[in-house]
């Protein structure tokens, strides 16, 4: 068995290249289906978000894997093998798992650490399973997976600074207050990057949106997702003393609040703190204002400048999420290993069954004249033997399993036993363990020998002993 990941992503491939290959949730199943009835695959997982289409498979040989892989991929995205092979990336056995745990910790995302990918691989896993397309390598490995990924985010702070825009405006205003919650969020403005960061400091605690707009439509449609209030330009100033928080990305020409607008306003609040986050650019927030009491003013160079630095601390607690990965990387491997020792145990025990069946035939040519419960005696003493004989081998290779120099082991444990042709295993037995149980068949032997004889004898007794008393 062969563990493969064929996959491209948004360092491989630009975006007109990755939208081919995106798996819509209504075809997964045909996919799973495809890939698992070509017989050269076994068990398959496929993730597919906006910067990763991956196809996860366990496969019976490798080139054979990925030529189905590679078939599959150019029939599902009507692109030629040749336009598609410079965007792919491809891993095999301990590399593909070590790729898999980067990328449910979030080492492999555009953005270092990010946890939503854990998400959608452990979905990817649990639709795969339901289709019956994962056994018993990818049921232990994705599992494991998400251990990776919990221990990562539990053990480092690789998800605790922030590395967005809207993150690090989150990140901000929890050090100007102590607490966002019922905090009041003002938006000016209807971009997409103000309803992100208005959605996440909702979620932080901020419980009242306020969106003010040129268009008082869309104003009303943002407001609306946030069950919060839309306003006109004209309500500016009301909306300013109401507020804890702005968020101002317009796209107007000069500013749309200024310096005295402000300071009217504190007037107002009684110098309650205003935290202003101007995303815009050109500006939309005078930065004479923060020159004002209480008044905290960041724009986009000043977010930029935060989500640097956070960038920084999120690469040193990636070091960390790498020792993590070094260290689980060892257990799937011992794992694994273990697996391959099954199957090793097996070949031993049947070859030695296989001699000791062909023992028993030919002693029952030599002997055809032994009574059934001799027979009987014979075959427990010889698979006692066998047994016997296994139970170190057996017991020693599955520790030798679970060591750092397990594939040497192993493939010594195989030689050593001549297990590595099944072919050669029916055709041969193990010369040493023949001449063992011919010596325990041909005691077993005497003893049924000498059995007869003391029968014998006995029998000569009493016959003589009741011919001396008839006599009498």
């Amino acid at each position: 068995m062969y563990i493969m990941v064929v996959g491209l992503n948004f360092r491989s491939a630009p975006v007109e290249i990755r939208e081919r290959f995106a798996l819509p949730a209504v075809g997964l199943e045909e996919a799973i289906s495809r890939l698992k009835r070509s017989g050269r695959i076994s068990e398959v997982v496929l993730v597919s978000t906006c910067n990763r289409t991956e196809v996860y498979a366990v496969a019976e040989e490798r080139i054979n894997g990925q030529d189905e892989i590679y078939s599959f991929l150019s029939e599902m995205s009507g692109v030629s093998r040749q336009a598609f092979l410079p965007h792919l990336y491809q891993y095999g056995e301990i590399d593909a798992v070590r790729h898999l745990f980067r990328v449910v910790s979030g080492l492999d995302s555009m953005v270092l650490g990010e946890t939503q990918i854990l998400g959608q691989v452990r979905q990817a896993f649990l639709f795969a399973q339901k289709e019956q397309a994962t056994g018993t390598i990818f049921n232990y490995l994705f599992r494991r997976a998400v251990t990776v990924a919990k221990r990562a985010h539990s053990e480092t702070k690789i998800g605790e600074n922030a590395v967005s825009v809207s993150y690090a405006a989150v990140e901000l205003a929890k050090k100007i207050f102590e607490s966002l919650d019922h905090k009041t969020v003002l938006v000016i403005g209807a971009g997409k990057m103000s309803e992100l960061t208005a959605k996440h400091l909702n979620a932080n605690g901020a419980t009242k949106v306020l969106v003010v707009n040129r268009t008082y439509d869309r104003a009303k449609e943002l407001a609306d997702k946030f069950q919060g209030k839309a306003l006109d330009l004209n309500s500016l100033d009301l909306a300013l003393k109401e507020a804890d928080i702005v968020v101002s990305s317009t796209g107007a020409e000069g500013y749309v609040v200024t310096k005295e607008h402000v300071q009217a306003t504190m007037k107002h609040r009684r110098h309650r703190p205003l935290f202003l986050i101007d995303i815009a650019v050109p500006r939309d927030l005078d930065p004479e204002m923060s020159k004002i009491d209480n008044v905290f003013l960041y724009d986009i160079d000043d977010l930029e400048g935060v989500i640097k630095i956070n960038m920084r601390e999120r690469q040193k607690e990636a070091e960390k999420v790498g020792e993590i990965i070094g260290e689980e990387l060892g257990t799937f491997k011992m794992w694994m290993n273990q697996q391959e020792a099954i199957p090793l145990i097996h070949k031993l025990r049947e070859k030695a069954q296989a001699a000791q069946a062909n023992l028993m035939h030919n002693l029952l040519n030599k002997m055809p004249n032994l009574s059934e419960k001799e027979v009987h005696t014979v075959n427990k003493l010889t698979n006692a033997m066998v047994n016997q004989l296994l139970h170190e081998p057996m017991k020693q290779v599955k520790e030798m399993a679970g060591e750092r120099d397990a594939d040497l082991y192993l493939e010594a444990f195989t030689r050593i036993f001549g297990l590595e042709d099944e072919q050669n295993e029916q055709r041969k037995t193990n010369q040493g363990e023949v001449r063992q149980m011919t010596t325990v068949i041909a005691a077993a032997t005497r003893q049924i020998e000498q059995s007869r004889q003391e029968e014998a004898a006995s029998s000569g007794a009493k016959r003589s002993l009741l011919s001396r008393l008839g006599s009498r």
